[in-house]
């Protein structure tokens, strides 16, 4: 797996690279002191995975991860416990506080590498068991029953262990959840926008640049809708020719 440190600590980073390269499955490719030239390599690289510092010169690690394009998993390397609860807000995969032991690396690179695997095999599956886009759903939402066409869904919106369906003068919940949904939907058609919405492509009549390098699109209900930084990307290279 490739990865990149960033850690404002030259003997920390270093002490932490040489532990590194004694993992033959670990590949660095580039490290930092602070989070600007952090981002500069991690847009470059696209690492799998980030030894990232919370505490670092300027932006914070919390701040950088806003600003990423891809999603690469995180192993925080810091002196601080506090942050642990909000360190998984992010794809975190471990949080090692300093020192860190070679065991206790040992522990979060076999995490690291298990998630990948999983996360590439789950990829895979998506590929191969995606739906048609004529494939029409039947939902029941309580006494009312729909048999709803993909292509006439607008957009879907997670709501904790399950979600909302808009589709034509309609709504209506399917005690799904996102992920299970988003793996079947085909990628011609759904974009996932982000955390709290999936969007479908054909619907959008409007998209206008938002904050923090981010969209935000109109859909064909006038419901407006943030495209994070981090997917934006991949929208533009959806709608590409």
């Amino acid at each position: 797996m490739k990865a990149i440190v960033i850690e404002d600590s030259a003997l920390a980073r270093e002490g932490l690279i040489e532990l590194l390269s004694e993992f033959p499955s670990v590949e660095l490719v580039g490290d930092a002191a602070d989070a600007k030239n952090g981002l500069t390599i991690i847009e470059a690289e696209k690492p799998d995975v980030l030894f990232l510092d919370i505490h670092l010169p300027g932006d914070s690690g919390f701040d950088l991860l806003s600003q990423l394009s891809s999603e690469p998993k995180i192993i925080f390397t810091t002196a601080y416990s506090e942050y642990a609860i909000q360190s998984f807000d992010f794809d975190t995969i471990d949080y090692l506080l300093k020192p860190i032991s070679k065991e206790r690396l040992t522990v979060a690179v076999n995490k690291a590498l298990k998630a990948i695997e999983k996360q590439k095999n789950e990829e895979l599956a998506r590929k191969t068991d995606k739906l048609a886009e004529d494939h029409r759903l039947f939902v029941k939402d309580g006494d009312d029953c729909f048999l709803v066409a993909l292509s006439d869904i607008r957009y879907i919106e997670s709501c904790k262990n399950h979600v909302r369906l808009f589709f034509n003068q309609d709504k209506a919940f399917l005690r799904k959840s996102m992920s299970t949904i988003e793996a079947r939907l085909p990628e011609r058609l759904f974009f996932r926008a982000n955390r709290q919405f999936i969007i479908n492509l054909k619907h959008i009549i409007n998209i206008e640049e938002w904050v923090n390098d981010g969209f935000r699109v109109t859909l064909s209900d006038g419901a407006e809708i943030d495209i994070s930084r981090r997917h934006a990307t991949r929208l533009k290279e959806s709608l590409s020719l």
